[in-house]
């Protein structure tokens, strides 16, 4: 074996197997060769994922190649909308157990230390660029020893409490008892599946069509896309839109907050630095303010969950940030606020009883039967006692859907990033009894990633947002951008927002002094640099990579480094997983600084639509 790397060549040339290596069909053996179509080959991609014998032949098969019924704009009630949406939840259901199943990692080396919960904690190397899923705090993995003459069989779940830049995880495990701290090597690591997600998109859509006061009447047509007469909500509107805390509005987001404060429904588009977090958490503190019960806030994401709990919070509210159970060991920058934290350190007398069992609890391990009844009790009560003092709170949108808020409704909900969540996702926070909701977000930017391409096709991967805007309900648009260089913002600009957006930052503000980079013009930092390398597939045949690109990108980090960047302030995107895992390793493998410099760039692969 030649392991010349320079040497070698791809078996690819031009989306065709090399010939030496599968012949070339003459003319005549290709007209009779059956047709095949590009939508066949995908098709047949899909089923091998399940089903690696599949053939062509499968597709003839009934019900193979059904087409779920697609998403409409408008719906006539509540049971046709859950009709529609149920079977689609139930095809990514199915398709993401699958492939989360059917991710296993074998020959794992483990070591292993004990975290302040007095629970086992498992560290070890899970390379992103052997999985087709990315592994997120809070993920169930399965750790298991396949045993030998001298060591049984082991294995245990724990939750993924922690993910380092050299891709190790932190595992910590449910069980604390026999773990086998004496190995190192042979370990297998496995995806645990959770339906949480989905069967909390489901419930949503059931009380929705069976609950009539999910709702309200209004919100409840809105969303079917009836049309309602236009509703103005009678409130004594402050003096200032501002918020205590949070930065001077701007006359665009100025008026986005007094138009949201009355409606039912509204929508905010936020264009990239636009400052929508800020003025979201100006709408939320002016909710809040009028008395009108709890607000809730929600978005997709847990770090966009935790970007505006912290803005809101600056405003002087009181805040409580919901994690799920499995995310609580998992650090966070608003840890503080969140509801777990509050329980632990709440200092009242009465509460003591719940401290001594806790401090029980963690340097035992365990509790009593009789003991750990009384403590599950005491804590019902205490996250009972804090939820309700909050002025807002905060989780994810499937968070909303924790069994701790089912006896909450909110009249008020606003959530973030909505455009990157699916209709079913947005709805467990609106059927807590909603009467005024906000969405914010983008419709030009990437919407929700969906894994099944059937049900993608049938339309759950457009959002409540878009659905809406189509419908005719026109977004306030966020105008003034603070984030680019007013070179930077002019493409999207011109090409997404009819040449709308502002700049709220000066060139100079933008020019970075020391810098010595060959920009084709020196006073606007960007360039368009066409790679002439070849695609090849990647590693894992599912993805992409161009070594030619990957080697320039290794180029122009380095000079960005010798030139007294950060590394945290360099970012690179690429359409494609493969690439960025080459990217990675070709970085560290020959990048001519310090190996830690290139580890602590951030790489994200991201698909352009």
């Amino acid at each position: 074996m030649n392991w010349d790397l320079s040497q070698w060549c791809p078996l690819i040339d031009d989306r065709c197997f090399l010939s030496w290596l599968v012949k070339v069909p003459s003319e005549q053996e290709q007209l009779r060769a059956r047709q095949i179509s590009a939508q066949q080959i995908n098709k047949v991609e899909e089923l091998w994922k399940t089903n690696p014998d599949a053939s062509l032949e499968d597709l003839e098969k009934p019900g193979v190649d059904d087409e779920p019924q697609p998403v409409v704009l408008k719906y006539e009630d509540a049971y046709q909308y859950q009709n529609v949406f149920a079977p689609l939840i139930k095809l990514e259901a199915d398709y993401d157990k699958m492939m989360k199943e059917s991710q296993s990692k074998d020959n794992v080396t483990v070591r292993w230390d004990i975290g302040l919960n007095k629970k086992r904690v498992a560290y070890f190397v899970f390379p992103k660029e052997d999985n087709e899923l990315r592994l997120v705090p809070g993920d169930e993995l399965r750790l298991r020893y396949p045993g030998d003459s001298s060591h049984p069989t082991w294995q245990s779940v724990g939750h993924v409490i922690k993910l380092t830049a050299q891709e190790e995880v932190a595992l910590e495990l449910r069980a604390s008892q026999g773990v086998p701290t004496e190995l190192n090597v042979g370990f297998s690591v496995d995806f645990v599946w959770k339906s949480t997600s989905f069967d909390r998109m489901q419930g949503a859509m059931k009380t929705f069509a069976v609950d009539e006061t999910s709702v309200s009447g209004y919100i409840y047509h809105h969303l079917l896309g009836h049309e309602v007469e236009h509703q103005i909500i009678r409130n004594t509107l402050p003096r200032r839109f501002g918020a205590p805390g949070l930065p001077e509005l701007n006359a665009s987001q100025v008026l986005a907050v007094k138009s949201v404060l009355q409606k039912p429904v509204s929508l905010i588009q936020g264009p990239p630095g636009t400052g929508k977090t800020v003025t979201s958490a100006a709408i939320v503190y002016h909710m809040a303010k009028q008395g009108q019960g709890q607000v809730l806030v929600c978005a997709p994401s847990n770090v966009a969950v935790d970007q505006l709990a912290e803005k809101i919070s600056s405003t002087g509210l009181k805040v409580v940030r919901l994690c799920a159970k499995s995310r609580e060991a998992v650090s966070s920058p608003v840890e503080h606020l969140t509801l777990h934290y509050q329980v632990r350190h709440l200092d009242t007398s009465e509460k003591s009883e719940l401290h001594k069992l806790q401090q029980l609890k963690d340097e035992q391990g365990e509790l009593s039967s009789s003991d750990e009844k009384k403590y599950k009790a005491l804590k019902r009560a205490t996250e009972r006692e804090i939820l309700q003092s909050a002025d807002v709170i905060c989780c994810t949108c499937v968070g909303a859907g924790d069994p701790r808020l089912s006896n909450f409704r909110f009249r008020q909900v606003l959530i973030d990033e909505s455009t990157q969540a699916t209709e079913p996702e947005c709805l467990i926070p609106l059927v807590l009894g909603v009467k005024q909701v906000v969405l914010v977000g983008d419709h030009c930017q990437l919407g929700p990633v969906i894994m099944c391409k059937k049900a993608a096709r049938a339309g759950l991967a457009q959002s409540l947002f878009e659905r809406l805007v189509i419908l005719g309900v026109k977004p306030f648009r966020l105008q003034v951008q603070y984030r680019m260089h007013p070179c930077l913002s002019e493409f999207p600009s011109n090409c997404f927002y009819e040449g709308t957006l502002q700049n709220g930052v000066t060139v100079n503000e933008r020019q970075s002094s020391g810098i010595d980079f060959p920009w084709p013009v020196p006073n606007r930092p960007m360039f368009f640099y066409v790679q002439m390398g070849q695609e090849e597939i990647s590693a894992s045949g599912t993805s992409y990579l161009n070594r030619t690109e990957a080697a320039n990108v290794e180029k122009i980090v380095t000079t960005f480094l010798r030139s007294g960047v950060v590394p945290s302030q360099i970012g690179v995107i690429t359409p494609y997983e493969g690439q960025r895992a080459y990217i990675v390793n070709y970085m560290a493998r020959n990048g001519s600084l310090r190996q830690q410099l290139y580890k602590e760039i951030e790489l994200i692969e991201c698909c352009f639509l």
